[in-house]
């Protein structure tokens, strides 16, 4: 099999890597995306398997081991090359939630004062922020010759944001069925804002068994546990080096580095 077979090949086994791309904004067909990943896989595979054989040395094992590691590290390497897509999407999706309710409420007042749709998404897409730039990739497809309709079908398919889609899927409904535009819209901001004020009160109860956990287990166990150290250690005459002290206060930097990193992936991307 050639090269631009198995890449084919490869390919084929993940039939939604086409719409992941394109929802990440990755400027690469999935055939493109695959064969990259392959040959940055295969280099690093390659170096690690290198490493590996020095460490096998080292330990005097048989170097039969490098073939099944080489094939193992090849295959980690390649789906993490994978959920490097996933991730870019979820970034995407906080970022477009956070602005989403401001950029669906400046739609709505365009719409109420009495700017057709065409119009209103075009001033909305001159607006700053990441969710703006979804509407002006709608008014460009529209440029282009789509219909309204179409447009937002397409944008809907290649929303990161459930949130944006269900604004969009409602004007989109609107249009087919004929109806006026801003009341499917606000009832459908209404239903958000109130999912995103449940979203903080949930944070909130969150966050405060994270601050109890954090107390207790960055602030007073390593205070107390210290001092107790230290007396303890003058009653048995243990002593305590330079080394024993920047083990313990890495233990805590990255103890507090945990918690910083949980605060900071529950909270909810919400601006009301």
């Amino acid at each position: 099999m050639d090269k631009i077979g198995f890449v084919n090949r490869v390919a084929s086994f993940y039939p939604k890597l086409k719409t992941e791309l394109k929802i990440a904004h990755l400027p690469y067909t999935s055939i493109q995306y695959v064969n990259r990943s392959l040959k940055a896989v295969s280099l690093y595979s390659l170096l690690f398997t290198i490493l590996f054989f020095f460490v096998l040395q080292k330990a005097k094992l048989s170097i039969a081991f490098l073939v099944p590691a080489f094939f193992v590290l090849f295959i980690l390497l390649f789906q993490y090359s994978l959920l490097t897509i996933r991730a870019k999407i979820r970034k995407r999706e906080r970022e477009v939630n956070k602005e989403v309710l401001f950029v669906g409420r400046y739609l709505l007042v365009k719409l109420y004062s009495g700017r057709p749709l065409l119009n209103a998404l075009i001033e909305t897409a001159e607006s700053r922020g990441i969710a703006s730039k979804y509407i002006k990739e709608i008014v460009d497809d529209i440029g282009t010759g789509s219909t309204i309709e179409d447009a937002l079908n397409n944008a809907m398919i290649y929303s990161p944001s459930d949130k944006l889609r269900r604004i969009l899927f409602h004007i989109n409904n609107a249009l087919q069925l004929g109806i006026n535009v801003t009341k499917p819209l606000e009832s459908v901001l209404e239903e958000i804002t109130r999912e995103e004020e449940l979203e903080i009160r949930k944070y909130g109860k969150k966050l405060n068994t994270l601050v109890i956990f954090y107390m207790l287990g960055a602030v007073i166990l390593p205070s107390l546990g210290v001092a107790l150290f230290i007396v303890v250690s003058s009653f048995i005459n243990l002593s305590i080096g330079l080394e024993d002290l920047l083990i313990f206060t890495l233990f805590i930097v990255m103890l507090q580095f945990i918690f910083i990193t949980l605060f900071k992936s529950i909270r909810p991307m919400v601006n009301l």
